[in-house]
């Protein structure tokens, strides 16, 4: 395959697309070996280095999500992340489409309530190299936050915003996460309100990202066909001219509830959403591995959870019942969500709040515990068979602070989890007399 036609490939095909090229299976029977180092930046690296295609794959991470926005301007976080890569030393957004299409480059990135993320994925032959880099380092260092261009994302944002006013699971969503953690800033929309994108200036942009995009705390990721030298040449080069900002302050504790809170909202749909949770855990917690399998069987394992069964199967309540985990810097939710018909609302809300009773009573059996252990970690080698999903977890391993062999032990931290550790955990980690509860779509609502 020449490089022409593999640059086709990765600017015709989006990332989750192209798992076939990128099997890492000398890596999932070895083991992902993780190197890491610190820039002279103070940025924090952790390399991969796979030769087996001619492809770079890098992440540089930032604590600059929207946990460190605040309620004046809510979506300050989200804006300054994504207008850097619409602008920067002097390159418009469409030259800088145009620069990356010219090398089969794609640009990416994430954001969320803890961070900031930017991503890169070129051939790592020297010419596509070498320009993807230039763009994505500019991008990094030298945005410019075009005033033409934040007005146009405002209004579009704020047009956004107002659409998801109306539907059920925006609603939802964004009033389980305010009635779950009050003033805490993990209650803030990560896009924002419309009153406060509307207020968001260009010097607002600048001073965020002063505050918040210095290397020191910053965490680059990096995987694919290049030496551990070459890796640290571009390490230092992405990082070295950011901002000298110290690193960012840790995101505020977060209290769990102290007494239930149930919110009724009216809404014409035909069905009511049901979300209700609790806080649940940080990442890196010890309670993690038990929860996480735990929670496989009560909701997380789709048709083969309890909540599915009792719910959905056995009484046709719901069209759809789930829960999960969201461990984040500070403890994050734990959620149970339904879709049910709104004369069913009441019934199902019961059934789910009585099936988490008894699973957190009498635990779960040998049997369940086996069947979801063989297909969590039966599933495993598809979590890390693309240099992109590795990537990731390089991201996550080096932001969270967490083990470097933590994708070596994954397996085995599932397979050590005990019945009676998931009671335990569950037992002092929920307590579902003090669970937050909303309601969309409730016919009782007023």
């Amino acid at each position: 395959m020449n490089l022409q036609h593999l640059r086709k490939i990765l600017t015709a095909v989006p990332a989750f697309f192209i798992v076939g090229f990128l099997m890492f299976s000398s890596a999932v029977q070895a083991g992902v070996k993780i190197q890491q180092w610190q820039t002279a930046s103070g940025a924090e690296v952790y390399f991969v280095e796979n030769h087996d295609l001619p492809i770079l794959d890098i992440s540089v991470n930032f604590a600059a999500g929207s946990a460190h926005d605040t309620a004046e301007k809510s979506g300050l976080a989200g804006i300054t992340r994504y207008l850097m890569t619409l602008g920067a030393a002097g390159m418009t957004d469409e030259k800088i489409s145009k620069e990356m299409a010219d090398v089969g480059a794609i640009l990416g990135g994430d954001f969320d309530a803890d961070r900031a993320a930017f991503s890169l994925r070129t051939l790592s032959s020297e010419r596509e190299k070498t320009q993807a880099l230039d763009v994505f380092t500019k991008i990094l260092q030298q945005p410019d936050f075009p005033e033409n261009v934040l007005e146009r994302e405002k209004a579009r944002i704020i047009s956004s915003l107002q659409e998801s006013a109306t539907q059920p699971e925006s609603i939802s969503s964004k009033a389980f996460m305010k009635a779950l953690y009050g003033n805490h800033p993990y209650s803030l929309d990560e896009s924002g309100e419309v009153d406060t994108v509307a207020k968001i200036q260009r010097d607002d942009l600048q001073r965020f990202y002063k505050q918040y995009y210095g290397a020191k705390g910053a965490v680059v990721a990096i995987i694919g066909d290049l030496t551990r030298e070459q890796a640290g040449n571009i390490a230092e080069n992405v990082t070295g001219g950011l901002p000298q900002a110290p690193a960012a302050k840790p995101i505020p504790a977060v209290a769990p509830p102290t007494q239930p809170l149930v919110k009724r909202i009216a809404h014409p749909a035909s069905q009511s959403h049901i979300l209700l949770g609790y806080t649940g855990i940080k990442r890196g917690d010890a309670d993690l591995f038990p929860l996480y399998v735990g929670n496989y069987i009560l909701g997380g394992g789709g048709f083969v959870s309890r909540l599915t069964e009792e719910v959905r199967e056995k009484r046709g309540l719901v069209y759809s019942v789930y829960s999960y985990f969201m461990p984040m810097a500070e403890l994050g939710p734990f959620q149970i969500g339904l879709q049910t018909k709104k004369d069913q609302a009441e019934d199902a809300l019961k059934l789910v709040k009585e099936t988490l009773d008894k699973f957190i009573k009498d635990g779960v059996t040998e049997v369940e515990l086996k069947a979801a252990k063989a297909n969590i970690i039966g599933g495993f080698p598809m979590r890390i068979d693309s240099n992109s999903k590795i990537l990731n977890y390089l991201a996550m391993i080096g932001f969270y602070k967490l083990p470097l062999n933590y994708l070596d032990e994954y397996n085995n931290n599932v397979e050590k989890v005990t019945v009676a550790q998931i009671k335990d955990a569950f037992s002092r980690r929920l307590k579902p007399e003090d669970f937050v509860t909303v309601i969309v779509g409730d016919p009782a609502a007023k």
